[in-house]
């Protein structure tokens, strides 16, 4: 089977421990985009997360793709046109709110362009998302009031049991009126109906005229499930959730081991 897209999760995937693209891996994707393979990068990151590592990769000189906030919008990189964005209903956001600050010790995030608003108190989960993307944290006391714009996702961060607890409270309040999942069992993704990175993926590759079999998709997290299963050829890093290595086709080395690299030698050159 040929195959002529790539595409990749970014933390404990496409990067390494140390949030770096291996310098053997980048080139080899800088070498594949050459020879006219497609490489898009699919993220629960916001937007502004997701481009230093799209420069990086050069996916904007040759017409390449990104999939932010778990495919909520996708970009193109080639001139910054934003080619889809699902935003959440506004009237979950004071509910929302309620029901996340009745568990001791979670917070509730929202994303301007340039920094991450914590609503509640920022924990070393909080921070963590602040380091990963580089954006500063505005904690707000009046979160529903903060939110001056529409927002693509909401993420609630916290330890994995009390995160539980919440996922819980929140799908039986909302059902299908939201997409709710866990990315890592310390970040609570809430997300428009029907928005995951497959559905997007899908979309995308209809107007780019390529279909799902033309695609390898690689991750590590649960929010990577769908489009591991959508794909022609889903693969689950060697660090993946247990859950999602049962879904894969392929099972890669780790993050820390260039398994990104290992696919591109078995599978596109």
């Amino acid at each position: 089977m040929s195959y002529h897209i790539l595409v990749l999760d970014l933390d404990g995937t496409l990067t390494n421990s140390k949030k770096e693209i291996s310098q053997p891996t980048l080139e080899a994707l800088i070498d594949i985009q050459q020879k006219g393979k497609k490489v898009i990068l699919a993220s629960g990151r916001p937007t502004k997360g997701v481009i230093p590592l799209a420069n990086q990769l050069r996916l904007g000189d040759y017409n390449n793709y990104i999939l932010s906030f778990n495919g909520a919008r996708i970009t193109n990189c080639k001139d910054g046109s934003i080619l889809y964005n699902k935003t959440l209903p506004p009237d979950v956001i004071h509910p929302l709110f309620q029901i996340t600050r009745k568990f001791q010790g979670l917070d509730i995030l929202a994303y301007t362009p340039e920094n991450i608003i914590s609503g509640i108190f920022p924990n070393i989960y909080t921070e963590l998302e602040s380091s990963i993307n580089r954006m500063p944290i505005i904690r707000v006391d009046d979160f529903p009031s903060a939110i001056k714009e529409p927002a693509n996702k909401f993420l609630i961060t916290g330890t994995p049991d009390v995160i539980q607890l919440a996922k819980s409270e929140i799908s039986e309040y909302f059902r299908s009126y939201l997409n709710i999942y866990c990315s890592d069992p310390f970040f609570l993704e809430i997300m428009p109906a029907r928005i995951d990175k497959a559905n997007s993926l899908l979309r995308l590759l209809n107007s780019i005229g390529f279909t799902a079999d033309d695609m390898i998709c690689c991750g590590d997290g649960y929010n990577d499930i769908t489009m591991i299963e959508t794909a022609g050829l889903g693969v689950a890093m060697a660090n993946a959730q247990p859950l999602v290595r049962e879904k894969a086709d392929y099972i890669t080395k780790s993050n820390d081991e260039d398994g990104v690299l290992h696919v591109i030698n078995e599978f596109m050159r």
